[in-house]
């Protein structure tokens, strides 16, 4: 396995998993299939190019075929720029159960964490998606709160843990 920071270059290979995530588990996302099928690839090739604020790492296997991605977006704001966000983490149904997302979410956080000032990461997961809610606790995220009926999807509704995962800072 490889993993490496997207760039421009990977867009077609990240838009095709994107779609497939959307897919597979349309309950996860708060986009849909639908809407991001109609972006034209120079949209989705301005999302991925990393800035200091954000990146997309994706997962590779030896024959360069992306297996699982996730995005960290910092918050901006002079109030908020001490805390990121994960979104659109997902690994392909083939490749899960043996470690991808978790060695994903190690390399995330790492490079998140080499960012000055970051205090904490948050995000949001499904509550009824027990293998990630374990995989997540299982590097340090904790939950904090539960919206209910955060995402409807086919006239079903789906609560979200929203989870925190507190950076390690000197004197902590």
């Amino acid at each position: 396995m490889i993993i490496r920071v997207l760039e421009a270059s990977d867009a077609a290979a990240y838009r095709n998993l994107r779609l497939e995530a959307l897919l597979t588990n349309p309950e996860a996302f708060g986009s849909t299939y639908e809407r991001e099928a109609e972006f034209p690839l120079e949209t989705v090739m301005e999302r991925l190019q990393p800035t200091g604020n954000r990146f997309t790492l994706g997962v590779f296997l030896e024959d360069d075929s992306l297996i699982a991605i996730a995005t960290f977006v910092r918050e901006t704001g002079t109030k908020t720029a001490h805390k990121g966000n994960v979104f659109g983490m997902y690994v392909s149904p083939a490749h899960r159960g043996n470690g991808v997302g978790k060695t994903l979410m190690t390399e995330l956080l790492r490079l998140a964490g080499e960012r000055e000032g970051l205090e904490q990461i948050n995000l949001t997961v499904v509550s009824d998606n027990i293998p990630a809610k374990k995989m997540y606790e299982g590097l340090g995220f904790e939950v904090f709160g539960i919206e209910r009926n955060a995402l409807k999807y086919n006239g079903l509704s789906f609560d979200e843990d929203w989870m925190v995962y507190r950076m390690k800072l000197p004197g902590r």
